[in-house]
C-alpha cells in the first residue's frame, strides 16, 4: 500500500482525529480472516471481522468478531433486541453498505446501522478490522472503534 493511499475508512478517522496505524497485504478475498492475521504477523484473536445481519423487524445490524469465532444468532438477536436474526446474502451487502465481502468495515458504511463488537476486543490495547478494501486493515483501539461507530460490547460468539 502507498503511504499516500486511503480508505474511505481512513478518511473517517482522520477526521474524527482517530490515531490508527494501517496495514496492508496482497488483496485476495478467498482469504480467510485467519490468514489475514497469519500473513500480519498478528494473533488471530486481534483481528476481527464485520458480519451484516438483518432483524425479523427488518433493521439491519452490523457485529464485529473475532475471526476465529462465529456469530451466535440467538446471542446476536437478543443483543439487538429483536426474535431472531439472521446473516443477509453476499450480494445484498455492497449495495447495502457499500462494501464488498473481505472488505466490509463497521466505519464508514452507507449509512450507519447499530453495532455490536464482542467483548473480547475489550481485552486488548489494539484490534485489527477492515480498513473498507480487500487487502488494508487497520489497527485501532477497541474504545476508539466503540465511540466512532457509537456502540459497546457484546457476548454474541458461539
Amino acid at each position: 500500500m502507498k503511504n499516500s493511499e486511503k480508505t474511505n475508512v481512513m478518511r473517517v478517522l482522520d477526521q474524527k482525529k482517530v490515531p490508527y496505524e494501517k496495514h496492508s497485504y496482497e488483496p485476495d478475498a478467498t482469504k480467510s480472516g485467519e490468514e489475514i492475521a497469519e500473513i500480519l504477523g498478528e494473533d488471530a484473536d486481534r483481528v476481527f471481522k464485520t458480519l451484516v445481519t438483518q432483524g425479523k423487524s427488518g433493521q439491519h445490524y452490523v457485529f464485529v468478531v473475532p475471526v476465529k469465532a462465529g456469530l451466535d444468532l440467538k446471542k446476536a438477536a437478543k443483543a439487538a433486541g429483536e426474535k431472531s436474526v439472521a446473516m443477509i446474502k453476499q450480494k445484498e451487502l455492497l449495495p447495502l453498505t457499500g462494501y464488498v465481502h473481505g472488505g466490509c468495515s463497521p466505519i464508514g458504511m452507507k449509512k450507519p446501522f447499530p453495532t455490536f463488537i464482542h467483548e473480547t476486543a475489550e481485552q486488548y490495547d489494539r484490534i485489527f478490522v477492515s480498513a473498507g478494501k480487500v487487502g488494508f486493515q487497520i489497527e485501532l483501539s477497541p474504545k476508539d472503534l466503540a465511540e466512532t461507530v457509537g456502540c459497546g460490547f457484546s457476548d454474541i460468539i458461539e
